[in-house]
């Protein structure tokens, strides 16, 4: 089975070829403007905009905690917006990230890039922002999406 690649680079700028679904994680109250989520609106509106639109329409669809959005920012991009975020870092009050949100996201976003023929690209997600921690992470990506076959690319920032 194949690991998980680890990359230095830009995860908005996603290496290889071929269909490429680029995951993040999103808090569910609707704020996007920190974070990872600067470099995806940098390079695409649509992500942004339709996450908003997501949250604002919630009573009348599935935004919550685990769900997925496929937003198509070009030919061959994707952005997986995954809720896994239970509100915003404020104080001491804990972390924001949710594990089993990010697992159930990240079981969708297998059966996307399954369908899709895709490869995932993402920062390490839920470890910035949301306070979670790699080696809780990590595992997550391994049992959903390597484990059935997904390629998955890593991206560490280059300073």
């Amino acid at each position: 089975m194949a690991g998980i690649d680890y990359v230095r680079g830009d995860a908005t700028a996603p290496q290889g070829k071929g269909v490429k679904v680029i995951a993040h994680v999103c808090n569910d109250l609707g704020g996007w403007g920190k974070g990872f989520v600067v470099a995806i609106s940098r390079r695409w509106p649509e992500p942004e905009q339709e996450y908003r639109r997501w949250h604002r329409e919630r009573a009348g669809n599935d935004f919550a905690l685990g769900a997925v959005q496929f937003v198509q920012a070009g030919q061959w991009i994707w952005v997986a917006n995954m809720v896994g975020q239970r509100g915003m870092r404020r104080g001491s009050k804990g972390v924001p990230v949710r594990y089993e949100a990010i697992d159930a996201a990240l079981g969708s976003v297998a059966d996307k890039a399954l369908e899709l023929g895709a490869s995932v690209h993402m920062p390490r997600i839920g470890c910035g922002l949301a306070g979670g921690e790699w080696p809780q992470v990590e595992p997550l990506i391994q049992d959903r999406l390597v484990a059935r076959g997904v390629p998955v690319t890593v991206y560490d920032h280059a300073a």
